[in-house]
């Protein structure tokens, strides 16, 4: 799964990842979690265009609001055929800029150890994302993002079973639908990433709370001992709290 992650790099390197000018810019954010706003980037009138949503997919027939759980993650291998994405999945795919994301690791004793995943080689990735577009009964319109994970590579694996798929730059418009084929075969994206993209970096517990949003939580911790890697039955991950930021 991928309940936290960060996109801390000025405007401009995203600009540049994405081939856009004059994105709708907020600040560093090292601490990104679910229902906040995120930046993502999307087709519009053929071309990639940047825009903010909300973190926690809202499916557009949605009538009970209080009935949905939080969809701020969609497993990539059943999105395709699920009610609450499969609409947003053929047509309203997205691309979610980062520097990173979060993953806990649970110890012997039961405790959970946080690691920071950054690029091994620094910079902008993507994740491969799902958007759609919801209105209530006033007429107030809400757009709305999750993030598709698959199983995890082998770097990720003694850590957590789940990781974000990662969109590689050639592949942009392919997911998007901007290609010639408009997006046909874009389910071929859906794979973990090659062994080497991320470096696991051990953090202190200040992640945790997200608000604790600043370069300090993403310190190399020191960790007494690493605890084995455990079954998938075995693994877990931190709920996001109820009281979290909220966009809407």
């Amino acid at each position: 799964m991928c309940g936290r992650y960060a996109l801390a790099v000025p405007k401009e390197d995203v600009e540049a990842e994405f081939s856009m000018i004059r994105i709708e810019w907020f600040p560093p954010r090292y601490n990104i979690a679910p229902t906040q706003p995120i930046l993502v980037v999307r087709a519009e009138r053929g071309e990639r265009r940047p825009a903010l949503v909300r973190w926690g997919l809202i499916p557009s027939w949605t009538k009970d609001l209080s009935a949905l759980p939080l969809l701020f993650n969609a497993r990539s291998e059943t999105a395709a055929e699920k009610p609450a994405f499969r609409g947003a999945f053929r047509h309203r795919r997205c691309l979610i800029p980062a520097t990173g994301f979060y993953e806990w690791q649970k110890g012997a004793d039961g405790r959970k150890q946080p690691f920071y995943l950054q690029p091994a080689k620094g910079g902008v990735i993507a994740f491969a994302g799902l958007w759609d577009e919801w209105a209530d009964d006033k007429g107030n319109v809400i757009d709305t993002a999750t993030i598709l994970t698959t199983a995890a590579n082998r770097e990720l694996a003694p850590i957590h079973e789940r990781m974000p798929v990662v969109v590689q730059p050639d592949q942009y418009d392919l997911w998007l639908g901007l290609d010639a084929g408009r997006g046909e075969g874009a389910s071929r994206l859906l794979l973990p990433p090659p062994d080497g993209t991320f470096e696991p970096i051990p953090v202190g517990p200040g992640v945790n709370n997200f608000r604790n949003d600043n370069a300090a939580i993403q310190l190399r911790a020191v960790v007494e001992s690493a605890a084995p890697p455990r079954s998938v039955a075995e693994k877990a991950k931190p709920k996001p709290g109820d009281d979290q930021l909220k966009l809407f």
